[in-house]
């Protein structure tokens, strides 16, 4: 039994931060830094981030983010996300962890390489109406919906699948705001009706769309290539976020409703996940660690 667990949880922090232990140098460097960061412990931020339904929520979220044509082409044109699903997926939890954990020198810095990256990412698309169109990563209206898509699945799987958010749905859509401006959003949501009323605008002006690169990604987010002994879990975790999605996006993605069964079976894989990665994920403990240096140096100051 405890080889059986042990492997496991050497599957998950492989998966999740591309080390056995859940502790790659980034995660380490997270200790150093001079300050709480944008955030700290106790905020909505922390308690969002720090839980398990994120694996949820990243899954809901690419699923939602392909519905832009914008964004869609930006993946298809220039993501290695068939040849390297795992390193991209470590990519984004590095920027998601340093942003939320990190003091706030290290968020601006990871925040900036987004930005850099995505100035080199360009192409030409046709939009929902048939015409052509081009775009740059760093257009306006792709940052936003990325960051209104991500914004709505985090909050929205915290919502489904653990406890309350300090300070309520609209304490964590306030502090993220403050992420998605470090990356270029411009006028970011606060509130959890403006987030939701938001994405609501987008789909009622026609912009997304449904083709054959999006059915295409849905094909790989469903079966992507993860060890075998993750498959089954990650199945339900799959059936939970389909059955998370607004009606109108799941029916544009191609997707059928799942009985009720799916809600109760991905809490059980998550609480699974809990038992097996513990309370406090490697990156918070090494913010937590930052901060009680920081204490102590002033009280020595």
């Amino acid at each position: 039994m405890a080889q059986v667990r042990d492997r496991w949880r050497s599957h998950l922090l492989q998966t999740l931060s591309g080390t056995d232990d859940g502790s790659p140098q980034w995660v380490r460097e997270l200790a150093r830094g001079d300050d709480a960061g944008f955030f700290g412990p106790g905020s909505a931020s922390w308690a969002v981030h720090g839980g398990m339904a994120t694996m949820v929520a990243g899954i809901r979220a690419l699923l939602v983010q392909a519905l832009h044509p914008g964004a869609m082409a930006g993946v298809h044109d220039w993501s290695r996300y068939r040849e390297d699903p795992l390193g991209r997926l470590a990519g984004t939890i590095r920027w998601l962890m340093t942003v939320t954990f990190g003091d706030r020198a290290a968020a601006e810095r990871s925040s900036a390489m987004v930005r850099s990256l995505h100035r080199r990412v360009e192409g030409e698309y046709v939009d929902a109406f048939g015409a052509p169109s081009t775009y740059r990563a760093s257009d306006p209206e792709l940052i936003e919906w990325v960051h209104l898509a991500f914004t709505d699945s985090f909050l929205t799987c915290h919502e489904i699948w653990e406890a309350e958010i300090p300070g309520g749905p609209d304490a964590y859509v306030r502090e993220w705001a403050s992420a998605g401006a470090l990356v270029g959003v411009a006028d970011p949501p606060t509130t959890a009706a403006e987030l939701r009323g938001r994405i609501r605008a987008v789909a009622d002006a026609g912009i997304l769309k449904t083709d054959a690169r999006v059915l295409d990604v849905v094909r790989f987010i469903r079966r992507p290539p993860l060890a075998k002994g993750m498959i089954p879990a990650y199945r339900i975790m799959f059936a939970g976020a389909v059955t998370s999605l607004d009606p109108e996006h799941r029916r544009m993605l191609g997707l059928n409703a799942f009985p009720l069964l799916p809600v109760p079976a991905t809490g059980a894989v998550l609480r699974t996940a809990r038992s097996l990665l513990g309370e406090r994920s490697t990156s918070e403990e090494a913010a937590l660690d930052r901060i009680a240096r920081l204490q102590r140096e002033s009280l020595l100051s």
